[in-house]
């Protein structure tokens, strides 16, 4: 596997195992909430083939909030 593609599994699988363990029972919703973020700022680019070729992460439905003007 080349190395962009293993780091970007390795971190996927961090994210992972972090959602599960934010399910268990006892878990530290603090520590979540400040890994979270900081493993998918750490996300690489998706090797290549990963997302199809058409993909552009601008396009997509708009999220509450946004779009709307008062």
């Amino acid at each position: 596997m080349c190395p962009r593609c293993d780091d970007f599994a390795r971190t996927v699988r961090m994210l992972g195992s972090l959602a599960l363990y934010a399910d268990a029972d006892g878990s530290d919703l603090l520590f979540v909430e400040l890994v979270g973020p900081a493993l998918a700022a750490s996300l690489p680019e998706p090797p290549p083939g990963f997302l199809p070729p058409s993909y552009d992460p601008n396009e997509g439905p708009e999220y509450p909030g946004e779009g709307w003007t008062p």
